[in-house]
């Protein structure tokens, strides 16, 4: 067998050569592509860009690393009957339906009106057990909840006064009786049972 020259066992000649050859072979292929034309098939007529409106300004300021705050006020600020409460009553004997509005509102920026015959006969009724914790609900909602289905919700923004209407017409309230004097039957003399 004949000895090969000693220039090609060596590994360094051979890494070498290997780098070069590919080197040569990047160069060479990089010369031989060539650029296809490109035509359109049809030309179609472009639809004009939407005229964007005017972009609003909407100030934030950085609250820490990554996080940006928009400095506007929320909708439970601007409107105060949407702000969330979660609410427990204090748990007394004697609960009224107007001790458990009044908590409600504490601190809410609204008071409760005292007008009317009808809303006094509300307030004065019997706080139910189911109401002792509400929440979380919108305050426009646990009012409406404290008050009941035959009442409607009335709010003067002016005076930051919530007062309360009875629902006309409404199903749900009893049905005026016969008087006391009407209920009483007489019994004709001669038909005694």
């Amino acid at each position: 067998m004949p000895s090969s020259p000693l220039c090609f066992h060596h590994p360094a000649r051979n890494l070498r050569a290997g780098f070069i050859g590919l080197l040569l072979s990047a160069l060479a292929s990089g010369c031989a592509t060539t650029a296809a034309s490109h035509a359109p098939d049809s030309i179609e007529k472009a639809s004009p860009a939407p005229n964007p409106e005017a972009a609003q300004f909407i100030p934030v300021v950085r609250s820490g690393r990554y996080t940006l705050v928009e400095l506007a006020p929320m909708a439970a600020q601007r409107d105060l009957l949407l702000q969330t409460v979660d609410v427990s009553m204090p748990e007394e004997a004697r609960a009224t339906v107007g001790d458990g509005l009044r908590h409600v509102l504490k601190r809410s920026g609204y008071q409760l009106c005292e007008t009317g015959q009808a809303v006094i006969a509300l307030y004065a009724l019997p706080l139910p057990a189911a109401h002792l914790n509400l929440g979380p609900l919108t305050l426009r909602d646990a009012l409406l909840t404290l008050a009941g289905p035959s009442w409607e919700l009335r709010v003067d923004d002016r005076t930051r006064q919530v007062c309360f209407e009875q629902v006309s017409g409404d199903a749900t309230a009893p049905a005026p009786g016969p008087s006391a004097a009407e209920a009483v039957q007489t019994l004709p003399s001669g038909d005694q049972p």
